[in-house]
């Protein structure tokens, strides 16, 4: 059984690019050291995982496939899922659910022109990679302009993920969405992007995360 769930794994890794391959390692930061994610190889990630999380290393994978929207993988090496944990509406400390400031200076600086839904909805960690997958080279330009990011944290995710352009979008957006907190919606952030010179998939695929 255990050759097998190697020989599972192995394939799954192998099917994955290079770049998505670099993104799975830093999604497992959570749950593996990173001194030890970063140099691993595919064979030596395989490894890991195995004596990490025994008998449950191909969940683990799926679920972090699903976080890259490979929903292909899971389905054509049979991974077994995870439970889903229902995302709970935050809440203010009165018990309140947040309401949307209607304060321009708040969510996009500057250029964007927040618009206010009716029922928000918080971006997750799939949305964000998913995002940063189809973000071009102009990423920097995107987070000083259009998402009021300093420069200096810009080229300190840089440096932090060498070579992987990636996981330099995914992590300007999640800065961006740690400063706005309860107002990192999807409307805001197609609201923040709507001006800058982007592929227009991205702002087709942000409205249809609306329609969710």
């Amino acid at each position: 059984m255990a050759r097998d769930e190697r020989a599972t794994l192995l394939e799954v890794h192998q099917a994955l690019p290079e770049e998505q391959f670099q993104s799975l390692k830093f999604l497992l930061e959570g749950r593996v050291p990173a001194g030890l994610l970063l140099p691993a190889s595919r064979p030596e990630l395989c490894r890991i995982l195995l004596q990490r999380f025994p008998g449950n290393s191909l969940r683990v994978t799926a679920g972090i496939l699903r976080q890259l929207g490979r929903l292909d993988l899971i389905q054509r090496f049979q991974l077994p899922l995870e439970e889903q944990i229902p995302q709970e509406t935050p809440r203010e400390p009165n018990g309140d659910t947040p309401k949307v400031r209607g304060d321009p200076a708040s969510g996009c600086r500057p250029g964007g022109i927040p618009a206010p839904p009716v029922h928000p909805r918080r971006l997750t960690e799939k949305d964000l990679m998913q995002v940063a997958q189809r973000l071009g080279k102009e990423w920097q330009e995107v987070g000083i302009l259009h998402l009021g990011l300093e420069r200096s944290r810009l080229e300190q995710i840089q440096e932090e993920n060498p070579g992987n352009p990636i996981l330099w979008n995914f992590e300007m957006l999640r800065e961006w969405r740690r400063r706005e907190r309860h107002e990192a919606t999807v409307s805001q952030l197609r609201s923040c992007l709507e001006p800058a010179r982007l592929d227009p998939g991205i702002l087709d695929f942000l409205q249809g995360l609306q329609g969710d």
